[in-house]
């Protein structure tokens, strides 16, 4: 099998992390609380993951990670061909923990009224009960 991307990725958070933690699946969903993810979900875009960080729950602050694929991954069903053609996100899912290899500061921080349309958006998918592919 080849290589969908080779990286560098990266994960957004509000977790305060070390380089070397380990990401896994079995969390709940950013967008559907109710909802525990069988994967943890990563790109190699890094203000993709900026924005993931952006609008994670919790009160830390937003942090990006570049991370390390510790076992097979495949592009992320809920944004590939689903709603955008190919993979332009470059968005990947992984049942296989990340390692953490760095923290990234140097991502693009959304606007105030940018991050409230945002918030806005998942608060739609929360109430329409948009689809997860888990």
């Amino acid at each position: 099998m080849s290589q969908l991307d080779d990286g560098p990725f990266y994960h957004g958070t509000k977790a305060d992390l070390q380089v070397g933690d380990l990401l896994t699946a079995g969390f709940r969903s950013n967008y559907r609380p109710e909802i525990v993810m069988n994967h943890i979900y990563f790109t190699a875009l890094p203000d993709g993951a900026g924005l993931a960080a952006e609008i994670a729950p919790g009160d830390g602050a937003p942090r990006v990670y570049r991370v390390e694929p510790t076992g097979p991954f495949e592009n992320d069903p809920n944004v590939t061909d689903k709603k955008f053609p190919g993979n332009p996100t470059r968005s990947y899912r992984s049942s296989a923990p990340l390692r953490i290899v760095a923290e990234v500061t140097d991502w693009t921080r959304l606007t105030p009224e940018a991050l409230q349309m945002w918030q806005e958006r998942l608060e739609t998918i929360r109430t329409e009960r948009g689809e997860i592919i888990n």
